[in-house]
């Protein structure tokens, strides 16, 4: 291959202009990735989602999972939200009485251990990271008043979602940058996006412990970096499967021509 050959190829080094090899790695990467995200949004709504009682995720939902409901226990907030479905009326009603009476200790071992030996031990006792439920001591801590994330839980979730989470947006944004066609600017914006906008998300957490209207921040940050993503990956798939078919060709090295 002579130099004017290189020089040609290297000058269409974009989205449309990709071999079949690299549009079906680039392309399942971002559909797999895709799921996943659609996964965690799921998954959020079945969690923080119902932290106040009832589906969807709202600002109260954010207040209740990072501040708190400082007027009720978080084991109450939990059997009245996500974990409504784990156990019947009546005995979320036994072990609610419990905790407003003071949870005292002979009324665990009459009527309320029993109940949660029943419904709630088989996550909340063998799993790690959840509160065990098997021993008084064990759910007493979940007993007292909701004062939401502990310092200890922010800080493991966040360096778990700042690592793993850019992570997945620096491929995502790596395919996009190869996109053909988009004012630089729009690009530079968009690829900035998501992690300044993941960064605002974690922060607000930790804001939110302390301060509840920071509970907005939180919302516009994942809105924001989750619009990013998907605006990128949508893109990206167009231009690989659909923009070839156009019989339009593209000279441009969108690394290093912008």
């Amino acid at each position: 291959m002579n130099e004017h050959d290189s020089h040609q190829r290297a000058s269409k080094l974009n989205l449309p202009n990709l071999g079949l090899s690299l549009r079906i790695l680039f392309t399942g990467y971002l559909l797999v990735t895709s799921v996943g995200l659609l996964s965690a949004g799921m998954q959020l709504l079945l969690t923080h989602g119902m932290a106040d009682g009832q589906f969807g995720l709202s600002v109260d939902d954010v207040v209740y999972s990072y501040y708190g409901n400082r007027e009720n226990s978080k084991l109450e907030v939990k059997l009245n939200g996500s974990m409504k479905d784990k156990a019947d009326v009546h005995e979320r009603s036994e072990i609610i009485r419990w905790v407003r009476t003071g949870s005292p200790e002979d009324v665990w071992t009459q009527k309320i251990q029993p109940i949660v030996m029943d419904k709630c031990a088989r996550c909340h006792g063998g799993i790690a990271g959840l509160p065990d439920f098997t021993t008084y001591e064990g759910i007493k801590t979940v007993a007292k008043i909701d004062e939401g994330a502990s310092i200890g839980d922010l800080a493991r979730v966040s360096h778990i979602h700042l690592f793993g989470i850019s992570f997945i947006f620096f491929f995502i944004c790596l395919i996009f940058s190869l996109a053909s066609g988009i004012n630089p600017i729009l690009k530079a914006v968009a690829i900035g996006t998501p992690f300044v906008f993941l960064l605002v998300d974690i922060f607000s957490w930790w804001l939110t412990k302390w301060y509840p209207t920071f509970a907005y921040t939180t919302i516009i940050g994942a809105t924001c970096y989750n619009t990013a993503a998907a605006y990128m990956i949508l893109t990206s798939l167009y231009q690989m499967w659909v923009l070839p078919r156009r019989r339009h060709e593209h000279h441009k090295n969108t690394w290093f021509e912008e």
